[in-house]
């Protein structure tokens, strides 16, 4: 993309943020990736920031943020200072990453990827705790808006993810319920002393990606090759790190990633109200694959001119 069009994705996705919050919608996610091609967003907690200036109630995830790549001092101040920003409606799932081209950007070890992220996770809890104790110094202010710190989960798909979960007290957010991860992390939080606490497991039936058009083929026309350029990226970033592909499209058609049914999705309006109805929430990507703004806007407004208003509660 050209830096124009760079800047007007970003705009876009602030202005959308906001619709969203008004629309009432319940979280908006946002996620971390370096060195690619396509511009993907390498530093989600200064998005994050402008959104929530822009917001007043919607929950913002960031997730994945990739902690090898972060100073753990550095880290928590802007974590502190985006709590209070957004009084107290931003929260991390922290991940190791998986691409070797983004630990070489960082001067990191690729092989040492796990000790790097257990002394980074250390660090970062260690220095979140010292914020919120009074008696501590020297230590980061202020102290957190969010009681204790800012809500934080470790998010993985193998068992050494969920076992860092555990270790550290912290929920565990798995990429797809994959057996064996609750387990894993149940007992490895009670051996460091923990109760355990939630563990997302995604049924990996559920879509990821939704767009609503009420002739999906005709929508499959025109996202599609947007769909599927993040359905390939994502697929050989796994490859390419020697990663089993989770929960993510094998498909290197149009026609094919429509065929699996799986993550990225276009359905119509009743298919929209399906999906909420079985997974109680219907998640949207509107600029997903570079989609230009305006026509990731005719999606969005489709979902709240037509989608929301059938599962209203009707009066009696």
């Amino acid at each position: 993309m050209a830096p124009a069009e760079i800047a007007r994705e970003y705009r876009a996705a602030i202005e959308m943020a906001q619709w969203a919050d008004e629309k009432g919608a319940m979280n908006i996610g946002l996620s971390e990736h370096h060195c690619s091609e396509d511009g993907y967003l390498p530093a989600p907690l200064i998005l994050a920031a402008a959104m929530a200036a822009v917001t007043r109630n919607v929950q913002i995830l960031v997730a994945a943020a990739l902690l090898p790549m972060y100073d753990a001092v550095r880290l928590a101040e802007e974590m502190i200072v985006l709590d209070h920003v957004s009084q107290g409606r931003v929260s991390y799932i922290f991940g190791l990453g998986y691409r070797p081209v983004e630990y070489e950007l960082y001067n990191l070890d690729y092989e040492e990827r796990g000790a790097i992220a257990d002394q980074r996770l250390e660090q970062l809890l260690d220095v979140l705790r010292q914020a919120s104790a009074a008696t501590a110094m020297p230590r980061v202010t202020p102290a957190s808006f969010t009681p204790g710190r800012p809500r934080i989960m470790w998010g993985g798909a193998t068992k050494a993810a969920a076992r860092r979960a555990g270790r550290n007290g912290l929920p565990f957010f798995a990429q797809t319920n994959t057996p064996g991860l609750a387990e894993t992390y149940a007992q490895a939080a009670r051996e460091a002393g923990f109760e355990p606490g939630p563990c997302v497991l995604p049924s990996p039936e559920m879509p990821s990606i939704v767009f609503v058009h009420p002739d999906p083929d005709r929508g499959w026309q025109e996202v599609g090759p947007y769909l599927l350029a993040d359905a390939v990226a994502y697929a050989e970033w796994n490859k390419d790190a020697g990663r089993p592909t989770v929960s993510l499209s094998k498909g290197r058609t149009v026609e094919e990633l429509r065929a699996e049914g799986g993550a990225h999705r276009v359905v119509d309006v009743q298919g929209a109200i399906a999906l909420v109805k079985r997974w109680g929430r219907l998640p949207l990507h509107p600029l997903c694959g570079g989609c230009p703004p305006d026509l990731a806007w005719t999606y969005l407004r489709r979902v709240a001119d037509q989608v929301l208003p059938a599962l209203a509660p009707q009066g009696g």
